[in-house]
């Protein structure tokens, strides 16, 4: 499934390259940073957008003008979408994803830029490692950028030469999977990162307060005959590292948060004028902790789905922009992997190719936010984050859009991944919204339909 998916991808890159002339004709045209709304024509060429026109082209000007023509018909076209926290296991678990299998999911699911997470096997914490990933990324149908860990083989002691891992293309630092609970280290490492310009990403689980992580302590997890993952694991650390990136003045991104106290601390912590960013997945504004006890291990995963109680607190974060970004922490496992005891099983879901949808689904349907707001968690606020040349529709910007139908209704299904992994709480589930291009660079990387 997944090579046939990559071939495709090849051969568009073949056929389409980005020198072509592109036209996408009667599309409404979404473009968050400048808050445009209308049905326009886009051509593209050389891999940038040249123009958007308001007239509709008519067919004699097409005819011999362009090399290939879209019919936006129904369409929503808006900026490629952007993930700022994904996990492609490459190297050393490519069992999970590869770097193609992970870029062929993304433009499945409308992504054309991804930042991958540094806990890598080795972990990405040295110019050897980052510079292989780089350099094989290169060839990708997406744009792959690369974080480094925040410290030495992520063990939370010594903070790695970050001035180094800059200059080698690191985009930003993480040890995404595990927390940095020495509050010298972290310290250390934000006035570094301060002194770059550049972003930490946090995971804020203070190993003290997890008993069995992966399942909320409360209900679910008594049912489940364990004492869980407490959300004051979270909260202290979010308190720490929110006062903490005041003092140092560093960018933190508080990433998956995933309670209501945490929510509310962010909030405060903006007030004060801390440079404090955050991440909401998919899973935890679409479901609660109840949904563990019919998926199991699929629904298994750091922080844990909480309450409905917090599963609200986030989306009144998305609505008032306390919380900016929508990321995917996509992180495969293998099949065998979660069909361990739950306890034993690994955490952590695949998001990329149904992230869309699940916004549509429960954010824009339900009218907690609407279109313009959710592509803007999905485009120029990552872009804004990491200070991207990306996340934005106008003619000189690059040519990277996802078009989609926000009407499709689909089921989720193994079958339809690109992903080489499976492990999904929402295989079955009835969704609203279907990428139907993505397009980087001016070339088509995904077709709904074609194989």
């Amino acid at each position: 499934m997944q090579d046939a998916l990559i071939i495709g991808c090849d051969i568009y890159r073949d056929i389409y390259n980005g020198g072509i002339m592109m036209l996408i004709r009667g599309v409404r045209v979404i473009d968050p940073l400048s808050g445009m709304d209308r049905t326009a024509d886009i051509e593209t060429e050389n891999g940038v957008i040249r123009g958007i026109r308001t007239a509709v082209h008519r067919e004699d000007e097409i005819r011999g003008n362009y090399e290939h023509v879209i019919d936006g018909a129904g369409l929503i076209a808006a900026p490629g979408l952007i993930d700022v926290h994904s996990h492609f296991r490459d190297p050393g678990q490519t069992e999970k994803e590869t770097l193609a299998s992970g870029a062929a999911a993304a433009a499945r699911g409308g992504y054309t830029t991804v930042i991958c997470m540094a806990n890598t096997v080795p972990p990405v914490d040295s110019p050897g490692v980052i510079s292989d990933i780089l350099e094989r990324a290169e060839n990708l149908p997406i744009r792959l950028l690369q974080t480094s860990t925040v410290t030495e083989k992520m063990k939370g002691k010594t903070v790695v030469d970050m001035e180094l891992m800059a200059r080698y293309g690191a985009a930003g630092f993480t040890d995404d999977g595990r927390p940095i609970t020495d509050p010298g280290v972290i310290t250390e490492a934000m006035r570094k990162a301060s002194r770059l310009g550049m972003v930490i990403s946090l995971h804020e689980e203070d190993p003290e307060y997890v008993v069995n992580p992966g399942v909320n302590a409360g209900n679910t997890s008594l049912k489940l005959g364990l004492e869980g993952a407490d959300r004051a694991a979270e909260e202290i650390m979010v308190e720490r590292d929110c006062l903490i990136a005041k003092e140092t003045g560093a960018r933190i991104d508080i990433q998956h948060v995933s309670s209501a106290g945490s929510v509310e601390l962010i909030r405060l912590a903006k007030k004060g004028g801390a440079d404090v960013w955050c991440e909401a997945t998919p899973h935890h504004f679409s479901m609660t902790e109840e949904i563990v006890t019919a998926k199991g291990t699929m629904a298994k995963m750091n922080p844990p789905l909480r309450t409905e109680a917090d599963r609200l607190a986030i989306i009144k974060g998305l609505q008032d922009g306390t919380i900016e970004i929508i990321a995917t922490d996509h992180a495969p496992h293998t099949r065998e992997e979660k069909e361990r005891p739950f306890a034993e099983a690994p955490s952590g879901i695949i998001g990329l190719e149904t992230s869309l949808a699940l916004g549509i689904t429960n954010l824009v349907k339900p009218r907690h936010l609407d279109m313009m707001q959710l592509l803007r968690k999905l485009t120029c606020n990552p872009a804004e984050m990491y200070g991207l040349d990306a996340g934005v529709l106008t003619e000189g910007a690059p040519a990277d859009i996802v078009l989609f139908d926000p009407d499709e209704r689909w089921t989720v299904s193994c079958e339809d991944f690109a992903s080489k992994s499976c492990n999904s709480p929402f295989i079955g589930c009835s969704l609203l919204g279907r990428v139907k291009y993505t397009i980087c660079r001016g070339s088509i990387v995904y077709e709904d339909g074609h194989r």
